[in-house]
């Protein structure tokens, strides 16, 4: 519970200096919603041009869309620290004074950022979310909504898992590895759309290492009533569950990498 109100305290602290400069945080945040306004708009596109793909509509694809989108988001809106921050503060010596002070490295680096202006990106989801839930005819049950949020919040853990990997190498090479991206910005980008229109490499890559068709697919396919490879109900509710075993991994990793950190000198 202290580690919770730590990190809560640190979220409050890090938007109120976010928001002393208002004009700069509303043209970044309109930046935001821009770009990931584009994103949306070539979804639009692909709809307007192909009437379906496979067995997906077009609402469909808005509902896949949505679900990534406030997914990725909302990691990269509460853990920019690892997202984002973590490279440089291995590069810059800043983790050396994270390892004097009595709290977790992991903690502490959680505790280090946040990105309010992803708000704009969220509500881009959300919106994609609505409007594909409309345009499939979406009959919601308390179990679609519970395997609603279990997929955002499995996703949300793998995404951060997945950033950890960077944060991991970081440890012993100082410099990032942009070949993670693959899995992170690159899996945002593919598996924005439903995993069986892809080749077999790509279902693999997305299913097995960087489970996106797990933690998303899966109970998108359910929530939309067209189950994904045919499998059982019960399915939906455990598959999400790979999200959480690659963060716990990661963070035994990322613990195990801490005690071979050397410091960069600063």
């Amino acid at each position: 519970m202290n580690t919770l109100h730590l990190y809560i305290r640190s979220m409050g602290m890090l938007l109120k200096s976010q928001l002393q400069y208002t004009s700069s945080f509303i043209m970044q945040t309109l930046a935001q919603l821009v770009m990931e306004g584009g994103e949306m708009l070539a979804v639009i596109l692909v709809i307007d041009r192909f009437e379906n793909l496979k067995h997906w509509t077009g609402g469909n694809l808005f509902f896949f869309f949505g679900l990534m989108s406030v997914s990725f988001y909302i990691t990269e809106f509460f853990g920019r620290g690892v997202t984002g921050n973590f490279p440089s503060m291995v590069r810059s010596g800043q983790l050396d004074t994270l390892l004097l002070r009595p709290r977790g490295i992991l903690t502490q680096v959680l505790c280090s950022g946040m990105d309010p202006r992803r708000i704009s990106c969220i509500a881009v989801g959300v919106v994609a979310l609505v409007m594909g839930s409309s345009m499939s005819d979406v009959s919601w049950s308390v179990l679609k909504v519970l395997a609603l949020a279990e997929s955002v919040c499995m996703s949300c853990m793998l995404i951060l898992g997945l950033f950890m990997i960077e944060d991991i190498l970081c440890i012993h090479s100082v410099k990032s590895v942009e070949l993670v991206n693959a899995l992170t910005y690159g899996g945002r980008s593919a598996c924005q759309y439903p995993i069986d229109i892809y080749p077999r490499p790509l279902k693999i890559l997305f299913s097995v290492v960087a489970p996106f068709a797990l933690t998303m697919h899966v109970p998108a396919g359910y929530i939309l009533g067209k189950p994904l490879y045919g499998w059982p109900v019960w399915t939906v509710f455990v598959t999400p569950l790979s999200g959480a075993v690659v963060f716990v991994i990661m963070v035994m990793l990322f613990n195990r990498g801490i005690k071979f950190y050397r410091s960069t000198g600063n």
